[in-house]
């Protein structure tokens, strides 16, 4: 499983459709993920400043797009979406509200 971070009224806009995609597909040419052991610090360093997120679930198996692990800047090894994410792949959408300053994952 990987897992992608968003924030609810953007993936409230693909409501109906067959797939969801961030902003940084369009921007970057993919989507940014994390794995499980990352994710914690992926909330921490880009959603500091948001009061609740969605964390989508994906089996990698079921993606219609291509699936890149790349090296970041800060020396791991991330995984990339480079396409649309097929909601067939979505496997469970979990929302995150904050609680004392922190997002409990």
């Amino acid at each position: 499983m990987i897992y992608h971070i968003t924030i609810p009224e953007h993936y409230e806009k693909f409501t109906g459709k067959e797939y969801y995609e961030s902003p940084s597909l369009l921007s970057e040419s993919f989507i940014h993920c994390s794995t499980l052991v990352q994710l914690r610090a992926t909330t921490e360093r880009f959603y500091k400043n948001v009061s609740e997120i969605l964390i989508l679930v994906i089996d990698e198996q079921k993606l219609t797009s291509e699936l890149k692990y790349e090296l970041a800047k800060i020396g791991e090894e991330f995984p990339h979406i480079y396409g649309r994410i097929n909601k067939e792949a979505i496997i469970e959408i979990r929302n995150y509200k904050k609680k004392n300053g922190e997002f409990e994952l």
